[in-house]
């Protein structure tokens, strides 16, 4: 588009009354694609607030013939959800549920509505919405209409066709109708006669192919619904809007239709030696009448054990293949007598049976983290998109599973099959070469070849994702040219145009045009870091991001802590998807040419390096180090910014401090003063300054011996200039334990704070003299162990990235939390926190690193009751004092720590080993906090 065009339609939206329109290079780069392999950048972005708005920006993209596409959360793998016009975001304003009507058990919504929103509305009234795909944290109800989304449990509840009653749409020509079905449950159409008589007309030319052709099994979702057209089922224009992926019409709203849950689930996972055989089973499964049947293998178990630990995934039974069932209902005894019989009669070789749902929840968390998970395949390169979701009759599912796999063998590549087989639906991701010279020429030979194969099965090139810009153009391979030609005809009685997202079903852009990896240009700089899960290319590092939009959805209630700023914000730029799409531009396209361009710099700017993607995000993408590297690209011999030299480099300033401490609190404590070295650190003025320790602990330390079996301890510089009585606490505790504590000879630093702002090649210099100081305790097989968990968490993660030698991985594999080296020690208990109410605070990079298990472990077993908080505490080392981060600081801690303080008890111990965290809490909150060894000291003293 012409930037005078671009320039008039901005103009225009702002005349017409559209109020949030984005245009600049962070959001169109984060725009520009989905969870699918294109990239297409958007003139603009559009987040409407209102039906008006709506049919606003229709008429004003109709009059200079900008091309309009529907955008949910985003998490279209087929290419469904990005434009080169305007994208409507319904997400951000459109997303009430409007309505919850218990007596009839239908719910209105807007179409940018989160499912987990619905189901949170409809759950007090024992009620859900049936469909629930993978992506239900934060998947909107319109996104599911435009692709006609199923899930896990469509064996019980059915597509999201099966249950949506009405719809509120527009039409290209700003034409407002409505949809619905009458006292009869007949279908009903309010407006849009012209085009309901010419969809008549249609539908009578070609009524044998309509008949035949279509709705041939329940996952047949490839193109147009057309069946709906039929006279015998009354011209049903809500049935052919869903699954027509934004091409026919504007959904603002929905009704849908509710079910009861029922009141026990039960898991039955059933072992079987291959997938094939898995598949087999399918048909049998379905005897027993279960809600859902879910089929994986070894190759995605043995990618959660690598990646997360051996205990990420909990005992499965015997084989290498599984199938996850559910059997449902309000009967214990009967939902048990089921699921026995199934156990007995499916031909496993091995079943378990798991009543409990904490026990079940996490078996089916690996089923639903499959997309991002396989983001990496067998073969250890990207796993890709483009052929994720076809479907078969399920009475054939086995056969072609195995029948796939020769085929990907033919063409090289290695997959990692999972999905929905009571459906017949089987999702993969594949290793193409996308990357290398014929690459997209490679990607279509297997799309063709794959589409031939699912249809010599009578299947669906889609099962439940829509055709997209990735399979629109092999239509012609399922289809007859009359078919393909009666598609045509509904596209033209909607949108004569072709402006309601082009390229799509209708006139589709080539499979293998626009895709995003296929235009990575290589990185010519050296890296700062090692990059070495991906080979040490930066590009692979920033393209895991698959798009499945993890990072948008509130997990903090269950623990998790990914991505507090886009849960602050809610700007797609803010999440970690946003922030990869806007990296991989400066690789793939032209928005962001280099490092030092805004529009990385933008998106990266709320990043608060918390390392929740690491282990949150099932791509393992980290942000944090990406946003380190950024930072050292883009200051490397230039002028850095004033916390830079600041806050980054704390541990120098502190050292200088300690020697005297009380010049150095007078001074920061005056008013005058405190507000000048605020301003001249870079630091927001509603700071406070924490005060250096009067000693220091290696000066308390000094030559004290203890007797017992040896252990390291690393005294970072938080604890050793601020908070001495922490260590203290420490010695305390693990002489308690039968240890005998050392330091180095001299301090050592973790250099945190240098790899936080980006000082690269100062944070190496640090780290190798580091590894030298700790070297002599590894060569005598003494562990070391970590206070400060930010600090830990380098040592045992970013140390061996950018220190790449055998000393630096030796050193890592030796570092321990405390609670880590107790549950190892031989013989000892921990001592009783009986009556003792606990409100956690994990570190992030705790979380993201080490893992909080062993901390949890620990606390149960001293009697204490925990309240576990999610989230980040928003402080975030530098992030949150640095100036224009205090807001977005702020925000996030009234995700979870705020409220959680305010709800405590005087009495309740609030428990943070991270000097952030504790300083975030005593900041916003006056609430000291307190770290492990200091809880558990005070219980050793009152034995």
């Amino acid at each position: 588009m012409a930037p005078d065009i671009a320039d008039d339609l901005v103009a225009r939206l702002a005349r017409a009354g559209v109020g949030d329109v984005l245009t600049d290079a962070a959001h169109r780069s984060a725009y520009g694609s989905d969870a699918s392999l294109y990239r297409i950048v958007p003139r603009a972005i559009v987040r409407p607030r209102s039906d008006d708005e709506v049919a606003a920006t229709l008429e004003v993209c109709r009059a200079l013939g900008v091309p309009i596409t529907a955008r949910g959360a985003g998490t279209s793998v087929a290419g469904n959800a990005i434009g080169p016009g305007v994208v409507l975001d319904f997400s951000r304003h459109m997303d009430k549920v409007l309505e919850v009507d218990p007596g009839t058990r239908t719910a209105r919504v807007q179409a940018g509505t989160v499912h987990a929103t619905l189901q949170a509305a409809a759950r007090p009234h024992a009620l859900r919405f049936g469909p629930d795909p993978s992506t239900h944290t934060r998947c909107t109800i319109g996104g599911m209409i435009g692709n006609n989304s199923c899930g896990s449990r469509t064996l019980g509840y059915g597509r999201t066709s099966d249950n949506v009653v009405g719809l509120d749409a527009l039409t290209i020509d700003g034409e407002r109708f409505s949809t619905g079905r009458d006292e009869r449950d007949r279908p009903t159409v309010e407006g849009a006669k012209a085009i309901a008589d010419q969809l008549q007309a249609v539908v009578q030319g070609s009524l044998a192919v309509a008949r035949t052709e279509f709705a041939t099994f329940p996952r047949q979702v490839s193109g147009y619904a057309v069946e709906h057209l039929l006279p015998e089922r009354g011209l049903d224009l809500t049935g052919l809007l869903v699954g027509s992926e934004g091409t026919l019409a504007i959904v603002t709203s929905a009704t849908v239709r509710l079910v009861v849950d029922p009141k026990h689930r039960l898991l039955v996972v059933l072992g079987y030696p291959d997938i094939g055989s898995a598949g087999d089973a399918a048909p049998t499964v379905l005897g027993f009448d279960p809600t859902a049947c879910e089929g994986i293998d070894s190759r995605i178990v043995d990618i959660v054990r690598s990646r997360r630990g051996p205990d990420a995934v909990p005992p499965l039974p015997g084989g290498s293949s599984w199938l996850f069932v559910e059997i449902a209902g309000d009967d214990l005894d009967e939902c048990r007598d089921r699921a026995r019989r199934l156990a007995e009669g499916a031909g496993a070789v091995d079943a378990l049976i798991v009543e409990d749902p904490a026990a079940a929840a996490p078996l089916w968390r690996i089923r639903e983290d499959g997309a991002g998970l396989a983001g990496r395949a067998p073969s250890g390169k990207p796993g890709h998109g483009g052929w994720e979701d076809a479907a078969v009759p399920p009475a054939r599912v086995g056969d072609y599973l195995r029948d796939f796999d020769v085929l990907c063998e033919r063409h090289g590549l290695s997959n990692m099959p999972y999905g929905h087989f009571g459906d017949g639906c089987v999702h993969v991701r594949l290793d193409f070469p996308l990357d290398r010279p014929g690459g997209p020429a490679k990607f279509r030979a297997f799309l063709e070849d794959a589409a031939d194969l699912v249809v010599s099965y009578g299947g669906s090139l889609s099962g439940e994702h829509g055709d997209g810009r990735a399979r629109s153009e092999l239509l012609s391979r399922m289809y007859s040219a009359e078919a393909i030609g009666l598609f045509a005809a509904v596209k033209h009685a909607f949108d004569p145009a072709n402006l309601l997202n082009p390229g799509v079903l209708v006139d589709p852009d080539p499979v293998d045009a626009r895709i995003r990896v296929a235009a990575a240009r290589p990185v010519g700089q050296p890296l700062a870091f090692g990059y070495h899960a991906d080979h040490g290319d930066f590009n692979q590092a920033v393209h895991r991001c698959t798009g499945v939009g993890k990072c948008r959805a509130d997990t903090t209630a269950l623990g998790g802590v990914m991505c507090p700023s886009f849960l602050a914000t809610r700007n797609e730029k803010d999440s970690t998807r946003g922030r990869a799409r806007v990296l991989q531009e400066m690789l793939d396209g032209d928005l962001a040419p280099d490092w030092r361009a805004p529009a990385i710099h933008d998106a990266l700017d709320l990043c608060l390096s918390c390392k929740g993607c690491a282990s949150d995000c099932p791509t393992g993408i980290d942000m944090a180090a990406y946003k380190a590297e950024v930072l050292h690209q883009s200051f490397k011999g230039r002028i850095r910014p004033r916390s830079h030299y600041s806050l980054g480099r704390l541990p120098m300033w502190s050292r200088l401090a300690s020697r005297m401490p009380r010049i150095a609190n007078a001074l920061t404590s005056a008013p005058g003063l405190r507000n000048l070295a605020l301003y001249t650190a870079g630091v927001d003025a509603r700071r406070s300054i924490p005060r250096f320790a009067n000693k220091t602990f290696r000066r308390w330390f000094g030559r004290r011996t203890f007797e017992g079996k040896p252990v390291l301890l690393f005294v970072d510089s938080f604890t050793d200039h601020f908070a001495p009585d922490i260590a203290k606490a420490a010695v305390e505790v693990l002489t308690a334990a039968g240890y005998a504590p050392e330091l180095t000879s001299e301090s050592a630093c973790c250099g945190l704070s240098w790899i936080s702002t980006g000082q690269l090649d100062a944070a190496k210099r640090i780290l190798g003299s580091t590894v030298g100081a700790l070297q002599g305790a590894v060569d005598r097989g003494i562990p070391i162990v970590g206070l400060e968990p930010s600090c830990t968490g380098v040592l045992r993660s970013d140390l061996v990235e950018l220190v790449d030698s055998d000393a630096a991985r030796a050193v890592s594999a030796a570092t321990v939390t405390v609670a880590e080296l107790l549950a190892r020690t031989p013989g000892w208990t921990p001592p009783s926190l009986e009556g003792v109410s606990v409100v956690a605070q994990p570190h992030c990079h705790h979380h993201a690193v080490m893992g909080w298990e062993a901390d949890a472990k620990l606390l149960k077993a001293t009697g204490a009751t925990v309240k576990r908080l999610g989230g980040c505490c928003g402080l975030a080392g530098n992030f949150g004092v640095e100036r224009g981060h205090y807001e977005v600081s702020v925000q996030v801690a009234e995700q979870q720590l705020l409220p959680a303080l305010e709800g405590a008890a005087p009495d309740d111990v609030f428990l943070a080993d991270g000097f952030s965290c504790r300083t975030q809490a005593e900041d916003l909150a006056h609430k000291p906090g307190k770290h492990l060894v200091e809880l558990l000291a005070e219980a050793l003293r009152k034995r």
